[in-house]
């Protein structure tokens, strides 16, 4: 019943509805105003579902707390909604020193972003008409899909790998299966590929062989490959898994296109939010260093992602110290090894099926489902436990990304997030197993 003096009818548009209904379905903020400490706040939750590194706060703010001296140009727009120059240079630099671009990456190569999803969402923008189609590999990072597709309008067709290793070269087949039934099925068009390599949740970088595959196909379709990087310092050594063989972090700004994919299609994102634990500084960035009408069309929608001044400062200041910035990648590198191996063997302890192989970002995607199934042998094994055990999860006080959210060929799977101090982890792993035990 609608209130005195309402309508009954929404007032807002069919579009916000549509977000309004997305966005019920993600606890993640009502978490985060309510996180766990033992000794403030120990009714709240343990999260662990939120890519969030913590793991070098201390270091980092030892850092930028010496540095705070800010110049009245950040009270002004600054050099306006495209990024700074000081940024571009900074960002440019950092990228030519650890990417290794075939071809130097220069200033204006770059759109500097509030965010990395800023800069997915401009993308989709510039690169589709509504309803077209960007492809997208199961599982996913959850975002992707609002990102691409909330106020773009595009449509993400999600590409199944089925029992396909979704870095192998078989894998290339499975993206050109989902293409050619989309545009059969809807009569649409289908303009981009999006990566999130190394892979958010499964940890794994794409070998070179398969970028390469996947720039052909894009090649062959006219369609846009765009390569999120968000993760590409986060790369440490895997002391755990035997198997699959890690596979070392390539660019795609470090292949040589020459007869392989128009460079026009080509556009790396990257941010600072991963790999230096700083999500709160909204800063990424744009790489298209062949596409400058992709560049000049968001110049003019810039100032819907334009950055803080004070961040851009900020990170300007920690990408220019090549000192500091070298030793927070080793010992974050170091860090996220010891810290991946710490959960992986309680989640072996525990019986707890996980997709080994990881080496990079901070996740490990793990099978709960089918450890609650060894717990309650009267489920039916054709049965998906996922929402069951995500009510268990949440009632026992434990947040997790639930691989519904993610895409997930399979129910049961969850992403558990590793780059909290180990405290924190043993207690998330021990209400993990309350919960599925209840």
């Amino acid at each position: 019943m609608s209130r005195p003096g309402t309508t009954s009818h929404s007032t807002i548009s069919q579009r916000a509805q549509s977000a309004l209904a997305a966005g019920s379905k993600n606890l993640m903020w009502d978490v985060m105003n309510d996180l766990w400490c033992k000794t403030t706040n120990p009714d709240g939750y343990v999260n662990v579902g939120v890519a969030e590194n913590v793991l070098m706060h201390d270091h980092l703010l030892s850092f930028l707390n010496r540095q705070l001296d800010l110049p009245s140009k950040l009270l002004t727009y600054n050099d306006g909604p495209t990024g700074s120059g000081r940024a571009k240079h900074a960002v440019s630099a950092f990228i030519n020193r650890h990417f290794r671009p075939l071809h130097a990456v220069e200033p204006s190569h770059l759109f500097i972003t509030n965010g990395v999803s800023s800069a997915i969402e401009h993308m989709s923008w510039a690169i589709t008409e509504p309803g077209e189609g960007i492809l997208l590999g199961r599982p996913y990072y959850g975002t992707f899909i609002p990102d691409i597709s909330l106020r773009p309008g595009a449509t993400v067709i999600p590409v199944n790998f089925d029992d396909c290793d979704p870095f192998s070269l078989e894998a290339v087949q499975k993206y050109e299966q989902a293409l050619l039934s989309f545009q059969e099925t809807t009569g649409r068009k289908v303009k981009g590929l999006a990566l999130c390599h190394p892979h958010n949740p499964l940890g794994r970088c794409y070998p070179k062989p398969v970028l390469v595959k996947l720039m052909e196909l894009c090649q062959k379709y006219q369609m846009h490959f765009i390569s999120d990087e968000i993760y590409a310092m986060s790369v440490w050594k895997n002391t755990v898994d035997e198997s699959p063989k890690p596979v070392e972090f390539e660019s795609a700004l470090s292949l040589d296109l020459t007869g392989i994919i128009d460079p026009q299609l080509v556009h790396i994102l990257w941010g600072v939010s991963k790999d230096f634990g700083a999500n709160g500084l909204r800063l990424g960035v744009i790489i298209s260093q062949a596409n400058c009408d992709i560049l000049a069309a968001l110049r003019n929608v810039g100032l819907y992602s334009y950055v803080s001044g004070v961040s851009e400062h900020l990170v300007s200041l920690l990408l220019e110290d090549v000192d500091f910035t070298d030793e927070y990648i080793r010992l974050n590198r170091e860090k996220l090894s010891e810290n991946y191996a710490f959960v992986a063997k309680q989640l072996k302890s525990n019986g707890i099926e996980y997709s080994t192989g990881a080496n990079a970002a901070f996740f490990i995607w793990m099978n709960l489902g089918k450890k609650y199934r060894e717990l309650h042998p009267d489920v039916k094994d054709d049965e998906d436990v996922s929402e069951r055990v995500m009510d268990l999860l949440l009632q026992k006080k434990v947040f997790l990304a639930s691989g519904a959210l993610f895409g997930s060929e399979h129910g049961g799977w969850y992403r558990i997030v590793f780059s909290q101090p180990q405290e924190y982890l043993s207690e998330a792993v021990q209400r993990i197993m309350a919960a599925l035990a209840a």
